[in-house]
């Protein structure tokens, strides 16, 4: 059906695949924690967003030039790297409280937050590699368009989305009367930019084979 083999077989292993812990969950969790449900929320929203980018690139063929030039590869991941490490010496740096929802302009901080989480996933070049190596074996070998790539990377990010909204509302939850001290809401606030940084040089390690 639109080109898809075994769709049962492949929901069943995306939705395993969400259940493992990665970079974009624990960016999920590390900001829900910090700055409560909302930037949780929109947390999830960038990177869903960013997800599906994934998804176009992929199905039209655009990914492949990410996997086979080195050069374009190494410069997506540096800029990911930098930015994850930027994001995570801010945090470091910041001395006033940065719960999301006591802030009063709620709007910017929002667009703000969602916008990271986007350029988060984009330049994680590990997220492209993934998407040309898994969606492919689940694509009629006859079938040449980019439709069965679509449906099968919206269902990744759905079952993904899912699953993320459950965490970033349990890590909000869990961790609310801490934020509301602010001594412990900025120590979250620095715990998280700790947890950036390592992500960011985690992400060094990223290599250009699918």
């Amino acid at each position: 059906m639109f080109g898809i083999v075994h769709y049962e077989a492949f929901l069943m292993t995306a939705i395993m695949l969400n259940l493992i812990p990665g970079s974009d969950t624990m960016y999920i969790i590390t900001r829900s924690i910090s700055q409560g449900k909302q930037a949780g929320i929109l947390s999830v929203l960038g990177i869903l967003t960013g997800s599906l980018i994934h998804t176009l690139l992929a199905a039209f063929g655009l990914s492949l030039l990410l996997a086979q030039s080195i050069v374009l590869f190494n410069i997506v991941k540096i800029l990911g790297v930098a930015y994850l490490v930027y994001l995570g010496i801010r945090m470091l740096m910041t001395k006033e409280s940065p719960a999301f929802d006591a802030a009063d302009s709620k709007k910017l901080k929002g667009e703000k937050i969602y916008l990271q989480a986007i350029l988060t996933s984009v330049t994680n070049p590990k997220v492209a590699l993934f998407f040309i190596a898994f969606l492919p074996q689940f694509v009629s070998a006859t079938e040449a368009g980019p439709l069965p790539f679509l449906i099968l990377g919206l269902t990744f990010t759905v079952t993904g989305g899912i699953w993320c909204s459950l965490l970033a509302l349990f890590a909000s939850f869990a961790t609310q009367k801490l934020r509301n001290n602010q001594k412990f809401s900025l120590i979250l606030n620095k715990l998280t930019g700790i947890v950036f940084i390592g992500m960011g040089l985690n992400l060094l390690r990223a290599k250009a084979n699918p």
